[in-house]
């Protein structure tokens, strides 16, 4: 038992959320390390749904901690709305919730920024969430960024915001596009919103670095999934932060020697939201029937997912990357009522078997997967909490993924519930989470 990253293995919404409150009891705290209110997890506690944008899912469990690494960009209007809603249904979020002082500040003028961008003639559009994470990530890597800190200092933020506000709507009136914002009225409510904020702001990678000194552990919760990474996905149909592994140590300021493992996460098949490649997608009927079956609709959005069958050299790809010591594997049940379950074993480009995923989408697009087909087990495994209760042909699936991506099967999400999971004796994911 000691500190782990729990991250998504494919292109995001591989049920992390589910996975990272389950295990969250067994540690002392939870820390998101990357993205913005782009990304949901969805939790069901009962018959009770929690949609989390900003706030990590371990705050669902009582007494435990919760950090916002200074990886994220923050709305903090989005933040403190999901605040306000969680301690409406009783969840207590302000007394257990730390804030980083050097996580970046979200403005609405992000948001008129990338509709712009998404806009602009003669560009491939990405799919965005037009919640404004990619033009803050710029700010950031340009030196123009806001940070907390700077928010809650407020002659500091009124120069700055002044002038960084300014150049956007300069930059959007040239390009005849301009949303008009009234941008004094934006400041005070900034202003009004850092009061609230402040007492649960802090110097989180202190924070977590004296707590593991006195012996406490740490879940580091990834958003996203690592081929949406803005390094190592499908670039440039990628999301603007490190969603890999190495993202937890960048965007909390933790230390690589101090993380003692690494989780992924994946459906039993996959799932893109938004344009890009997608090599296994399932065009036809099955497609739809997953999506049906899987209620693969955004948690945030609403979009419908792009549906597709399990892709075994894209898991090992991010592998590689991420260095996975245990896999869960979610909505297994969803495959219940397949005759055949096709599974992606390799690739061919133009003709001939390449190893490994290509660096450019172009080429990714023109991928041939490569399939072999497994029997489907035709009854149901939804809710079953026992690896050896599994059907033969669902065992010899996990097997057979097992053994095309070099991880193991650690554990297995049977339905959304916290209770409706397999961990399996002797594996190294129940080494890891206790």
């Amino acid at each position: 038992m000691g500190n782990v990253v729990i991250l998504g293995s494919q292109w995001g919404d591989e049920g992390k959320g589910k996975v990272v409150d389950l295990f969250s009891e067994r540690f002392d705290i939870v820390a998101r390390y990357q993205g913005g209110h782009n990304a949901g997890h969805t939790v069901f506690i009962g018959d009770k749904k929690f949609v989390l944008k900003l706030v990590p899912s371990g705050i669902l469990r009582p007494g435990k901690k919760a950090v916002i690494g200074n990886g994220l960009v923050l709305d903090a209007r989005a933040l403190l709305e999901e605040i306000d809603a969680l301690e409406a249904a009783g969840v207590a979020v302000r007394q257990n919730l730390s804030i980083s002082d050097r996580a970046h500040v979200l403005f609405p003028a992000h948001r008129m920024m990338e509709k712009m961008s998404e806009a602009r003639p003669g560009r491939v559009s990405i799919g965005t969430t037009s919640r404004g994470i990619g033009p803050c990530y710029e700010d950031k890597i340009a030196r123009r960024g806001i940070r907390i800190a700077g928010l809650l200092d407020r002659d500091f933020f009124r120069a700055q915001y002044d002038s960084v506000m300014q150049e956007k709507v300069t930059i959007a009136k040239a390009l005849g596009i301009y949303e008009e914002l009234d941008l004094a009225a934006i400041r005070e409510q900034y202003e009004a919103f850092a009061e609230r904020i402040r007492p649960m702001v802090c110097d989180t990678a202190l924070l977590l670095a004296d707590a593991m000194r006195a012996g406490k552990t740490v879940l580091f919760e990834g958003a996203q999934g690592t081929m949406l990474d803005i390094d190592h996905g499908t670039y440039p149909f990628v999301t603007s932060s490190s969603a890999s592994a190495g993202g937890a140590c960048t965007g909390t300021g933790v230390p690589p020697t101090r993380i003692h493992g690494v989780i992924g996460v994946a459906k039993a098949y996959i799932t893109r939201v938004g344009g890009g490649p997608f090599p296994t997608e399932a065009l036809d009927g099955a497609g739809e029937r997953i999506r049906q079956r899987g209620k693969e609709f955004g948690a945030v959005t609403g979009r419908p997912r792009r549906c597709g069958w399990f892709d075994a050299p894209l898991l090992r790809y991010t592998a590689a990357i991420n260095g996975f010591d245990s896999l869960v594997v979610t909505k297994l049940d969803v495959l219940d009522e397949f005759d055949q379950i096709p599974v992606c074993v390799g690739y061919r480009l133009d003709g001939r078997e390449i190893a490994g995923v290509p660096a450019t989408v172009e080429q990714i697009a023109r991928l041939e997967p490569l399939y072999e087909c497994l029997p489907g087990w035709g009854c149901s495994t939804f809710g079953m909490v026992s690896y050896e209760d599994l059907p033969q042909r669902a065992k010899a699936y996990l097997a057979f993924l097992e053994n095309r991506t070099g991880v193991e099967v650690g554990c297995v999400s049977t339905g959304p519930e916290r209770g409706q999971t397999i961990v399996r004796r002797g594996s190294r994911f129940e080494q890891l989470v206790g």
